[in-house]
């Protein structure tokens, strides 16, 4: 509310002004980036990102098909082409080695789509590579990045890292979206911490992400008249609402904490049932802020299944919902090139994002571990 009254008393209500500059300043300490636009929507952030790689209609772009859509869309915008591909295990993020399978497929005019061999034509784009790979880091959970980028660096292919669910996780000891070229966070309502509505790219190269603010306030030339030389877009984030990230920001520590407590609560619970397992950190290397805490249900050991178990927490009023539904499967996708190998269809079948919101007291607990205890008889 402090920097909400600053932004009205000081007459900054419409885009850009101080908090604005300092949202800025602060997400570079926060995540370690050098650089940040601060804009209106994760999606714009993707958008730019893309459209500051060069991509356009004709070319092709890899993206995690076990997603939410606003991860592909952007690609679609430009009139390229989605790419999409499957999930490994342990992270439930992009496959490193399907990653290059893409690679060399789009290249080659050959890819799979449910498992089999399909021969395209050559206008569908062999002999070029994709102009871009867009990986997510799901449910807050660190992709594969060291072997990503190694498959990326080999072919030249730039990296752009959708931590929109992922703010506060780590890699390797650095935060999530400052391993590659772009990295992308979103402040949605639904998000670890929220500006009602925005985003940001964070980048550390200076002058894209300099290039990128210019797109973001309709591409206006420096002149003293209205002048455009290119297209620009609406993108800027707003000073009131940067006024509620910065407040939002000074908890994002204490919200990490809570959604990986949380998540140390439900594995605690559930530790003796058979036939559940959670999204988990394969090592030492990975550090989730556990946004949601994800489960898979093995309906032949745990006596029920995931839709069963959706049910019973609908039944009390207990919000619950099924894994993303994976790109490769959704009708506006339908006739991409996708590289898949089961793992992503599997976890939406079986898959539950279980409550996890923050705000969740000792008596919402008590209401989820009834249902839990319930269903899966313990």
């Amino acid at each position: 509310m402090k920097y909400v009254k600053e932004a009205f008393d000081s007459n900054w209500v419409a885009p850009l002004g101080p908090n604005v500059d300092a949202f800025e300043r602060e997400l570079c300490a926060a995540t370690g980036a050098k650089h940040v636009a601060a804009l209106s929507s994760g999606t714009a952030a993707i958008h730019l990102s893309l459209i500051m790689l060069g991509v356009g209609p004709g070319d092709y772009v890899i993206g995690t098909s076990f997603t939410f859509s606003a991860t592909v869309n952007p690609i679609a915008y430009l009139g390229a082409t989605p790419v999409l591909v499957d999930s490994e295990t342990d992270t439930w993020n992009m496959d490193p080695e399907l990653l290059e399978e893409a690679i060399l497929g789009i290249k080659s005019g050959v890819w799979r789509s449910g498992g089999s061999a399909v021969l395209r034509s050559k206008e569908a784009g062999a002999g070029r590579l994709p102009k871009a790979i867009v990986v997510a880091h799901l449910y807050g959970m660190p992709a594969r990045m060291k072997e990503i980028m190694a498959v990326a660096d080999k072919y030249g292919i730039p990296v752009v890292e959708d931590a929109a669910e992922a703010l506060g996780s780590e890699y390797m000891g650095r935060r999530v979206g400052c391993n590659s070229k772009f990295g992308i966070l979103s402040f949605n309502g639904n998000k670890i911490i929220t500006t009602s509505g925005g985003g940001a790219l964070i980048s550390d190269d200076a002058a894209l992400i300099e290039k990128a603010r210019f797109l973001a306030t309709q591409a206006r030339d420096p002149a003293p008249h209205y002048q455009h030389s290119e297209i620009g877009y609406n993108y800027r984030m707003s000073n009131v609402v940067a006024g509620v990230g910065r407040g939002q920001l000074e908890v994002l520590d204490l919200r990490v904490k809570q959604h990986r407590e949380f998540n140390a609560w439900y594995r605690e619970l559930l530790k003796d049932v058979p036939g559940v397992r959670f999204q988990s950190e394969p090592s030492a290397d990975f550090y989730s802020n556990f946004w949601l805490t994800c489960i898979v249900i093995d309906p032949a050991k745990a006596g029920t299944n995931r839709e069963k178990l959706r049910l019973a927490f609908e039944a009390a009023n207990i919000e619950s919902r099924p894994l993303w539904k994976p790109m490769h499967l959704q009708p506006v996708f339908a006739g991409c090139p996708a590289f898949v190998n089961g793992t992503s269809e599997k976890l939406f079948e079986n898959g539950l994002c279980l409550p996890s919101g923050s705000n969740i007291d000792a008596e919402g607990r008590r209401r989820i571990e009834e249902v839990l205890r319930r269903e899966f008889k313990v």
